[in-house]
């Protein structure tokens, strides 16, 4: 395929709301939810699929100090979150970080999300050979009401 056909194909792309790295991987639906000023942890969802086995093992962005990968779950009838140190994604199946579900958790807000501006994550998957591809993700504010 030529050059001029790979960026119509990654313009389409990012105009339905889907980014696609180098590696295959396709990532949509990504947002995170407004802050309200003087809350210091935030947090984003997406939609992650992979073509092959890989393994988000670390997320970054500049508009906090850190990012985890959180889990939620009922358990005896209370909600709990725990960090995961990687999440797996496994061939071909879309894996959601979503509200009441996997997210991204933003530690140490540098400032408040506000509904309408943007963030930038840079996601770090490394592939089924063990290489470490990084995925830069631009995610709308979102009130988490649209």
């Amino acid at each position: 395929m030529s050059k001029f056909y790979q960026a119509v194909l990654a313009c389409a792309c990012l105009l339905a709301g889907v980014a696609q790295a180098a590696d295959g991987l396709a990532v949509s639906q990504a947002w995170a939810r407004a802050t309200v000023p003087g809350q210091e942890v935030g947090a984003a969802y997406m939609a992650l699929k992979s073509p092959t086995n890989a393994t988000l093992t670390k997320v970054e962005s500049p508009a906090s100090t850190i990012v985890e990968i959180h889990s939620m779950s009922m358990q005896d009838g209370q909600m709990r979150m725990r960090m995961l140190d990687s999440l797996p994604l496994p061939a071909g199946e879309t894996v959601k970080l979503e509200a009441g579900g996997m997210h991204l958790m933003l530690i140490g807000l540098k400032k408040p999300l506000k509904a309408g501006e943007k963030i930038e994550l840079t996601l770090h998957v490394k592939d089924n050979k063990g290489k470490i591809i990084k995925t830069k993700v631009v995610a709308p504010v979102r009130s988490g009401q649209d």
